[in-house]
């Protein structure tokens, strides 16, 4: 007996039902029948909506137990998971570093080729992650984000502000030349 009886007419997928079959067949016509309210982005299945429209609530109902981090996704939650386990799914072809994410592991890889998919409308400047580029930005908006609780001053960074906080608390922090993040103590 076929446990899957429903094939896809394009690709010959099989299917156990016909609905999946029938939401599966929207891979090849890019039929989009669910609708975001918020920014019309459209999308094949309702969860994808469903999971979407999490993004415009801010809603995270999903909590590690480790450290109470929030996602709007349990497979996110699930990826962020592994930071806590060190479990490292991926491994770099070239230099057989090993990452517990997917996406990590695709930007680690520009590292090799040196590809900078990422570009500043404004200076053309290209960058390999899109945070980068994105931060870089703010050079041009003069956008402050980040403010100290302390004096009220503004800055356009992260790693600014957290080292002008040395300043009021009197830390010292450390900064990673790999990720530009700062860090209490050296390990």
């Amino acid at each position: 007996m076929n446990e899957k009886p429903y094939s896809c007419d394009v690709c010959n997928k099989q299917f156990s039902q016909k609905y999946k079959l029938f939401i599966h067949f929207r891979t090849h016509t890019n039929e989009k029948p669910y609708s975001c309210d918020v920014c019309n982005k459209q999308f094949s299945q309702r969860d994808n909506l469903k999971r979407h429209f999490l993004t415009h609530t801010n809603e995270r109902p999903f909590s590690c137990n480790i450290c109470n981090k929030q996602f709007s996704q349990k497979d996110k939650l699930n990826i962020h998971f592994r930071t806590h386990t060190n479990e490292k799914h991926y491994s770099c072809d070239i230099c057989n570093k090993q990452f517990s994410r997917k996406d990590e592991l695709n930007v680690h890889l520009r590292s090799h080729t040196n590809e900078r998919p990422y570009s500043c409308e404004i200076c053309n400047k290209q960058f390999s992650q899109k945070c980068n580029l994105s931060r870089h930005f703010r050079i041009h908006t003069n956008e402050k984000p980040y403010s100290c609780d302390v004096c009220n001053k503004q800055f356009s960074q992260k790693g600014t502000l957290d080292v002008h906080i040395q300043i009021h608390t009197k830390e010292k922090l450390y900064s990673c030349g790999v990720s530009n993040s700062f860090f209490r103590e050296i390990n």
